[in-house]
C-alpha cells in the first residue's frame, strides 16, 4: 500500500501552486513546510484515495498516516487527520497511544493540531470518555502541541454541553500558560462550552479574570452577550 502513498506524494507535487504556498505561510509563526494545494483540493484527493484504501485493517491505515505525518508537510498530515477520522467506527479503547504519539511526535503547528484532534480524536474520547483523564495529563506535557490538544480535543464535544467539568480542569492546568497557541485553544474550548452552559464558563471567567491571559478571556467570551463581555472585560 506505500504505492498509494507514492501516488499521493506525486499528485501532490504535480498540484502544488507556488502562490498558495506563500499565502499559506503567512498563517503561520513557525516554519511549515507545504506543497502548495488549498484544503479543499487536498481534502478531494483524500476522499478520491480513501475507497481504496478503506477496507484495509485499521492498523494498515494507521500505518499509511503516519507516513504522511512523517513527512512534515501540512497536506500530507491533512489526509492522515481525514482518513484517521473516516474510520472512527473502528476506534479502540488504545488507539488513545496511536493518537499520542503522533501529537507528541510529528504534530508542530495549530492546523495541523486543530485538524486531528477536533475530528478524529474528538470522536475517540467520545467513544472512550474514561480517556478525558489522558487529556488532563496531555495540559501538563512540555509539548506546547499536547497542551493544546488537550483543549481543542474538547471542542465538538463541549459544543453538546459534554464534560464541563473537565473543560473546567483542563482550564485549570492551562490557566496561565505563556504560550499564545495554549491560551487560545483553552480559549476556545471555555467558549465552546458556552454555547450550551453561559452561565456556569461565565462565572468560571470571573472567577478567574484576574490570572487569564487576555488573549484566552477574549476567546471565551466571543459568543456571550454584550453586557457580559463588558463585565468580564473590566479588570
Amino acid at each position: 500500500m506505500n504505492s498509494i502513498v507514492s501516488r499521493i506524494r506525486q499528485i501532490l507535487k504535480n498540484q502544488a501552486d507556488e502562490k498558495v504556498k506563500e499565502g499559506q505561510t503567512r498563517y503561520f509563526k513557525e516554519e511549515v513546510k507545504f506543497y502548495g494545494l488549498t484544503m479543499p483540493k487536498t481534502e478531494k484527493i483524500a476522499k478520491e484515495y480513501f475507497p481504496k484504501i478503506k477496507n484495509l485493517d485499521k492498523k494498515e491505515i494507521f500505518h499509511l498516516c503516519e507516513d504522511f505525518l512523517k513527512s512534515g508537510y501540512m497536506e500530507e498530515a491533512m489526509i492522515a487527520a481525514n482518513w484517521a477520522y473516516w474510520i472512527n467506527k473502528q476506534f479502540e479503547s488504545n488507539d488513545i497511544d496511536v493518537f499520542e504519539n503522533w501529537i507528541d511526535r510529528y504534530i508542530d503547528n495549530w492546523a495541523e493540531c486543530d485538524t486531528l484532534c477536533n475530528h478524529a480524536v474528538a470522536a475517540l474520547i467520545e467513544r472512550f470518555p474514561g480517556h478525558i483523564n489522558r487529556l488532563k495529563n496531555w495540559a501538563k506535557s512540555k509539548n506546547l502541541w499536547m497542551r493544546r490538544a488537550s483543549a481543542v480535543t474538547l471542542i465538538l464535544p463541549a459544543r453538546h454541553g459534554r464534560f464541563l467539568k473537565e473543560i473546567f480542569q483542563i482550564s485549570d492546568t492551562l490557566l496561565q500558560d505563556n504560550e499564545d497557541l495554549v491560551q487560545k485553544g483553552y480559549g476556545w474550548m471555555l467558549k465552546a462550552a458556552s454555547q450550551s452552559h453561559q452561565n456556569q464558563v461565565f462565572d468560571y471567567v470571573m472567577k478567574n479574570k484576574k490570572k487569564m491571559p487576555r488573549t484566552a478571556l477574549r476567546y471565551a467570551i466571543e459568543k456571550m452577550p454584550k453586557e457580559l463581555k463588558a463585565k468580564a472585560m473590566v479588570k
